[in-house]
C-alpha cells in the first residue's frame, strides 16, 4: 500500500452532506440526525486538526456554524427542539475541552466561543433556559 494515504477527515462535509441527504428525502431537517452530527463534532475536531493541519480547523469550525446557523433557522421558526439545543451545548464543551488539552488549539477554543455566543441569543430572556426548559451547562 506504498504511496497511498488515507484521506483527510473534513467535518464541514460531512455536516453538507448529511444536511443535504435530510432535506433531499424529506424536505424538512431531521433534528435527531442533527444531534448526531453534533455528537460527532469533538471527535471530527481532533482528525480534521491532527490529519490536516493547515486546515483542519478550518473545515472542523465551518462544519459547526453549519449546523448552528441551522439551529438559528429552526429557531426563528419556533421548531428547534430543547434536546437540539442541548446536543449542541454538550457539543461546544466537549470540544472546548479537546481544543483544551491539545496544544496549538487556540484558534478552535476561539471557534467554540463564537459558536457558544450564536448558541446563547436562542435562550430565553433570563439567559439559562430554552423555550423555559433547563439547558446543559457545563
Amino acid at each position: 500500500m506504498e504511496g497511498q494515504h488515507t484521506p483527510h477527515t473534513d467535518y464541514c462535509a460531512f455536516v453538507v452532506d448529511a444536511l443535504t441527504a435530510m432535506t433531499r428525502l424529506s424536505g424538512t431537517v431531521d433534528q435527531h440526525t442533527l444531534r448526531q452530527c453534533l455528537g460527532l463534532a469533538s471527535s471530527y475536531l481532533l482528525t480534521d486538526v491532527t490529519m490536516d493541519p493547515a486546515a483542519g480547523a478550518s473545515t472542523w469550525f465551518t462544519g459547526v456554524n453549519r449546523i448552528v446557523d441551522v439551529m438559528v433557522a429552526l429557531h426563528a421558526r419556533r421548531e428547534l427542539e430543547l434536546e437540539t439545543f442541548n446536543a449542541a451545548s454538550k457539543a461546544c464543551s466537549e470540544c472546548w475541552m479537546v481544543a483544551g488539552n491539545w496544544p496549538d488549539l487556540e484558534e478552535c477554543r476561539r471557534g467554540v466561543r463564537a459558536v457558544a455566543a450564536k448558541l446563547k441569543t436562542l435562550l430565553d430572556e433570563n439567559g439559562n433556559t430554552f423555550q423555559g426548559g433547563r439547558v446543559y451547562i457545563p
